[in-house]
């Protein structure tokens, strides 16, 4: 459910820089609300029109789409993405269940309304890594939404990725009001944040879009 950066035209980053744009930020909290341009971090990526458009439009925090989902499925998410759909902006929401099977959660980014969910029937061979950190985290997705989205600007996803080093690291995307992208880890134990430099934020989306042959 990974989403991927989409770079953006020259026109269009004309367009963001001679322009006003009115922030849609995620306090330290989780909960959205006007704030000023953030300055670009370590981490950043190239501005993105679409992911600005899409956290301008949302009304539904990820730390309150997470906890719209657990309401339907009771358990703990690994996984939230802010998408276009065909019911419009939505929240994916992966969940394991209570009931120790894997939910797929679709809400309404703007009312938190259970769009769709069913139960994944994949084999759990395949999440079993995803299983275990999960069991055993201090910090779950949540908690990492609200530490990255300190000063880095509206979250558009978290997942827990196992492609940052030898243990599976919570990887949250966020969008400032100026539409650049930060890419933030969020160690699932300690809680630790560290942010990941452009070239490596880049790499990994290549990577994950078969761009290294």
């Amino acid at each position: 459910m990974k989403r991927h950066l989409v770079i953006a035209t020259a026109a269009a980053v004309a367009l963001l820089a001679g322009g006003t744009v009115t922030a849609v930020a995620v306090s330290g909290d989780g909960s959205g609300g006007s704030a000023p341009a953030a300055a670009p971090a370590a981490g950043h990526g190239r501005p993105d029109v679409e992911d600005l458009q899409e956290a301008r439009a949302v009304r539904v925090t990820a730390a309150q789409a997470a906890s719209a989902a657990l309401q339907a499925v009771p358990g703990k998410v690994s996984d939230l993405d802010l998408d276009r759909d065909r019911p419009g902006l939505v929240w994916d929401v992966d969940v394991l269940g209570d009931d120790g099977r894997w939910h797929e959660i679709t809400l309404d980014a703007r009312t938190a309304r259970v769009v769709s969910q069913r139960v994944d029937r994949g084999d759990d061979d395949d999440h079993a890594r995803e299983r275990a950190t999960l069991v055993g985290a201090r910090t779950g997705a949540v908690d990492a939404v609200r530490k990255a989205a300190a000063g880095h600007g509206t979250v558009t996803s978290v997942e827990l990725a196992d492609d940052h080093g030898a243990t599976p690291v919570w990887e949250v995307e966020t969008v400032t009001s100026d539409g650049t992208e930060h890419e933030l880890l969020v160690d699932p134990h300690t809680g630790a944040l560290r942010t990941v430099s452009p070239r490596a934020a880049d790499d990994d989306h290549d990577d994950h879009d078969g761009g290294d042959d």
